[in-house]
């Protein structure tokens, strides 16, 4: 027997227990048990008949196909008593019915089989995406691509296995073994007995295979993900890499990810070593134990010659059910790992800090207050510390500071991308944390300097901001005005129907820029917070359209993160970001009047002396 993505290669030592990778405290979560056996429960009760239905069809299929050796055994009776051939024909001509019903039956079986299997994986599916695209954005950031591209290819693979393949495979095996058991009892109860040493081996073996083997997946597949990160970092940072001569450094790195994956699926490849070959011992045993039993009841008479050889064909037809059966262990184990991985997505993606209640006093849309805000990416390392800050509706606020100061780490607890690992972040008077990621962007907008651009036309790329997909044009034509992107969207070959993105027309960074502002304008939330959100335009240019986002985004609060400090002399009030907080916070002239670090970054881009 062979699991289902390879057989086993080489064995050598006995690995001494399951090896763990170091525990990533920004890892994805990984459900607990409890949580998956809720699941395949409530799989089981909605599609309970469809599972029902092909069990009952492979019964079928199975007592049919116990017609042939149940014949078989009744001609060797009756040419042994000297029977006409006219009744050995009959019961010849039995066999061919049943095996011809057994095909049909196993045809419906099979057939069922598949819709069962796709049906549920289809669904378990869509949950996933559904979790994933759920998932907060500084989840994914903290946990890395390696770990979600893991989950998403190699465990939905697994997952796939065990409901297409294995589910079915062990429910019409047990079936196909319980009704050969009966078979058996209604031969002779006693021929039982001929089971007793193989299920006893089969039951010893597989638990202590099962025992073992969950952990020892988990780690498997935890390596996996490490890997696959490393890989993309080596991937997206190529170039860096080559630049700074550290590719052999970078060769390590991943020999020795390699190396623990390899430690890991060498584990579970042991246990199977171990596993496999006392099974298939047991199927030989029950074999030659019920020759044995049906044997001694042949000499006192219990049991005829052609029972004798019925048994015995019973019992060889059992083992490859049997076999088939048990091998599919091994891939629900990994089937389970896999789904407790793809669930504990699903537990990321609802996991939120428990909020505060609203004020008392009721608050005007587009009001922020931040309190005593603490935030640090890991938790031995903090980079906000005690922030306090509060806008009125329709103030427009830059953020300025030094490169690290933690000017867009506090735009994003802004937006609700990170929550604080303290204090409370409240727009229009609700804390940002006791709301769903759908209400934080209903209330909240980030648009950062990484735009993207998906593969249909331009209506489809801006229709993204609306609560339906509303392309009417007027609409969206105001939208790309707003943002001087009118001109150069007509100008292009289908206007609005163009299609851009992957092979089809290419927009350059700073058109696809626009297209995000021209998304924030048809989203119209309450609180918009940009952060270098115009650093892919030329300067010139980012001037005008800042002037233009001012009168669109007019009556709005707007945070804007910037280098340019053309956009802090536009402000209303300027804060100032340094080691962690606001050092100071005011309108452009007041800063410059109290003279210091805004001050001098002020003259220093002035170019004055």
């Amino acid at each position: 027997m062979t699991r289902a993505d390879g057989p086993p290669t080489s064995t050598g030592p006995a690995p001494a227990g399951p090896p763990t990778a170091p525990i990533d405290p920004t890892a994805l979560p990984v459900a607990p048990t409890s949580a998956v056996w809720g699941r395949l429960r409530r799989a089981f009760r909605e599609h309970g008949p469809l599972l029902l239905a092909v069990v009952v069809l492979y019964a079928l299929a199975t007592a049919s196909a116990l017609v042939a050796p149940w014949m078989l055994g009744m001609i060797v009776d009756a040419v042994r008593e000297g029977a006409a051939p006219a009744r050995v024909d009959v019961m010849a001509l039995l066999i061919v019915a049943s095996l011809l019903v057994n095909a049909a039956l196993l045809l419906g079986a099979v057939s069922q089989s598949i819709r069962f299997g796709e049906g549920l994986l289809a669904e378990l599916r869509e949950e996933f995406v559904r979790a994933v695209l759920r998932l907060p954005l500084g989840t994914v950031e903290r946990a890395g691509t390696g770990d979600l591209v893991s989950r998403t290819g190699r465990d939905i693979n697994s997952l796939s296995v065990m409901v297409r393949r294995s589910v079915p495979v062990i429910a019409t095996g047990l079936t196909t073994v319980l009704v050969i058991l009966a078979a058996l009892v209604v031969l002779h109860p006693a021929l039982l007995l001929a089971c007793v040493p193989s299920t006893l081996l089969i039951w010893v073996t597989t638990r202590w295979y099962a025992r073992r083997a969950a952990d020892g997946y988990l780690a498997e597949m935890g390596t996996y993900s490490r890997l696959t990160q490393g890989v993309s970092d080596t991937v997206e940072g190529a170039h860096t890499l080559e630049a700074l001569g550290r590719q052999e450094w970078q060769d390590l790195r991943t020999d020795a990810d390699v190396r623990r994956a390899f430690a890991a699926e060498r584990y579970t490849l042991w246990l199977r070593c171990v596993w496999y070959p006392p099974l298939e011992f047991s199927y030989l045993i029950v074999t030659a134990a019920t020759f044995l039993v049906a044997g001694l009841l042949f000499t006192q008479g219990e049991l005829s010659l052609g029972q004798i050889a019925t048994a015995v064909f019973l019992t060889v037809q059992m083992s490859k059910p049997l076999d088939h059966m048990i091998d599919q262990v091994d891939n629900v184990m990994v089937g389970f790992t896999a789904l407790r991985r793809l669930l504990g997505v699903r537990f990321a993606a609802e996991d939120t800090l428990p909020g505060t209640e609203p004020d008392p006093e009721p608050h005007r849309p587009g009001t922020v207050a931040i309190r005593d805000v603490r935030f640090g990416y890991t938790p031995d390392v903090e980079v906000l510390h005690g922030v306090d800050l509060d806008l009125r509706p329709g103030e427009r606020l830059a953020m300025v500071g030094p490169s690290g100061a933690g000017k867009s780490t506090l735009g994003k607890l802004l937006a609700g991308v990170h929550l604080p690992g303290s204090g409370s972040v409240r727009v229009g008077g609700v804390d940002l944390a006791a709301l769903s990621p759908e209400e934080r962007r209903e209330r909240v907008i980030l648009l950062s300097q990484e735009s993207h651009v998906f593969r249909g036309t331009i209506a489809e790329n801006l229709a993204l901001a609306l609560d339906e997909q509303d392309t009417e044009r007027t609409r969206l034509w105001h939208a790309l005005a707003a943002v001087d992107a009118d001109a150069w969207v007509r100008s292009l070959p289908d206007g609005l129907d163009t299609r851009v993105g992957s092979g089809q027309v290419a927009l350059d960074p700073a058109h696809v820029q626009q297209l995000a502002l021209a998304r924030v304008v048809l989203a119209d939330p309450q609180v918009v917070v940009l952060d270098e959100a115009t650093s892919l335009i030329d300067p010139r240019s980012a001037r005008h359209l800042e002037h233009s986002l001012a009168g669109v985004l007019s009556g709005r609060t707007v945070v804007a993160i910037a280098h340019r400090l053309y956009t802090a002399h536009d402000a209303d009030r300027v804060a100032v970001v340094e080691h962690g907080g606001v050092a100071k916070l005011g309108t452009h002239e007041e800063l410059l009047d109290r003279g210091g670090s805004y001050a001098r970054l002020w003259h220093a881009w002035h170019g004055d002396a």
